[in-house]
């Protein structure tokens, strides 16, 4: 008898489903939709988020969109995570070495090889910029979103970028001094050649300790009075995305300085071409250098970083940043210079293509350390079947033992059966001949 048939579902059309599917991605991926109208709409309409443009971005933006940033970075990050993490010296030692040592030098050294090369096509400003970039501390928001996404250690994120970027207020002038030095062949990008050094660092120091000193302090302070009530703001009214915004704020004031100035115009389009190869190059190396720095082959295991932390190493050691770096492009070179825009090129399109880039490392980082996790659950699982069931362990082993005595003795018992039934056989037959 056939089973009469249940009635239809009504499924979503196909199309529908296909439609949706695409919302959603698109919404997901809201940052780099984002970016790519920022930078159109910079594009087209370059004065007005550029410095002493139609909304002021030199105050609006380079102080207010970054002192947000940082007071959500000092609202979101935990006090006791804050404690814990800062003791974590190890992850620290090797991001900031990677990011203040290794990062720069190796910029230089592909500058260097570059301009050594007198090809009459790259703009020697674009180099600067490629040195400047090297010399700048991790990003803040992106980096913990990605951490976060990858499923990373997001508290050491916290920690590696309010350090770098704190860190980066005091080393990147310096590291900028060293290797624009007169002896390193790019003394004409030195900001010193205008103003003295103590003065490139008080006007450092002023655009620094507005937009994220003391909004970084703010948001602790008010962290630790009302922290209830900062988990909830955070959660209700989404800061963190708010944040991201803010970046592309940033990115949008960076990029109408380079189109008002006629950066990209000025600049040959084999130069920028180079930027854009270079700068996913160099986000891949120092990938692949914090790797090996966290989890270096040659080592034991125990002296490894764990897989949520190298990948929170990874992220923040490869980044470079527009928040603070381009703040400090502005305060070394001043917002009205025409350098303001030819250095910002290779730190602008860095800070976009790193956003790219980490968007397709970010589900391979994810599966890396879902592995590791599961693995570790279904040992953990095992371990604690062994401690909670010890004696119906022994019994089924018992049981086990039994079986296979009973199957043995089983057996036995067949061959002397036989060899039985073959003496009856032969008996008789023996019988017959006596």
């Amino acid at each position: 008898m056939v089973a009469e048939t249940s009635p239809e579902r009504k499924d979503k059309p196909k199309a529908v489903k296909f439609l949706l599917k695409v919302f959603w991605f698109l919404v997901s991926e809201w940052f780099v939709i984002g970016m790519g109208v920022f930078i159109a709409f910079a594009y087209k309409f370059p004065t007005v988020a550029m410095n002493y443009g139609h909304i002021r971005a030199d105050i609006s933006i380079q102080y207010g969109a970054v002192a947000i940033i940082f007071l959500i970075s000092g609202l979101n990050i935990p006090r006791q995570k804050l404690l814990t993490q800062a003791a974590h010296w190890q992850a620290h030692i090797v991001t900031q070495v990677i990011s203040f040592l290794i990062t720069p030098s190796i910029a230089f050294g592909f500058a260097s090889a570059i301009r050594a090369s007198n090809n009459p096509n790259i703009n020697e400003w674009i180099l600067v910029g490629i040195i400047i970039t090297g010399c700048t501390p991790t990003t803040v928001s992106s980096n913990v979103v990605m951490t976060r996404e990858a499923k990373g250690n997001e508290s050491l994120s916290l920690i590696e970028v309010s350090v770098g970027n704190i860190m980066g207020a005091f080393i990147t002038p310096a590291l900028v001094q060293m290797y624009l030095s007169k002896h390193s062949g790019f003394a004409y990008g030195n900001p010193t050649n205008s103003i003295s050094l103590q003065s490139l660092y008080a006007r450092v120091m002023k655009q620094l300790g507005i937009g994220v000193f003391i909004p970084l302090f703010v948001g602790q302070v008010v962290q630790l009075v009302f922290p209830s009530q900062t988990k909830w703001v955070l959660t209700k009214f989404k800061l963190a995305k708010v944040g991201s915004f803010c970046l592309l704020l940033i990115i949008w004031s960076s990029f109408s300085n380079s189109f008002a100035s006629g950066a990209f115009e000025t600049v040959s389009h084999a130069s920028v071409i180079m930027v854009c190869f270079l700068n996913v190059g160099f986000y891949l190396l120092f990938t692949a250098i914090c790797f090996l720095a966290a989890r270096f082959p040659g080592l034991s295991e125990k002296y490894h970083f764990s897989r949520p932390d190298t990948v929170s190493i990874m992220l923040c050691g490869a980044a470079k940043t527009v928040a603070l770096g381009v703040p400090l492009i502005n305060a070394q070179y001043g917002s009205s210079s025409d350098a303001v825009g030819y250095t910002s090129i290779a730190l602008v399109l860095y800070q976009g293509e790193q956003i790219l880039v980490a968007q397709v490392l970010v589900p391979i980082f994810r599966g890396w350390i879902e592995r590791e996790t599961e693995a570790k659950k279904l040992q953990a699982q095992a371990d604690l079947e062994r401690k909670t069931m010890p004696e119906e362990d022994l019994s089924v082993e018992a049981q086990a033992v039994s079986d296979e005595n009973q199957h043995e003795s089983t057996s036995t018992s067949g061959y002397s059966s036989e060899t039985g039934e073959a003496s009856v056989v032969v008996g008789p037959e023996s019988t017959e001949k006596k």
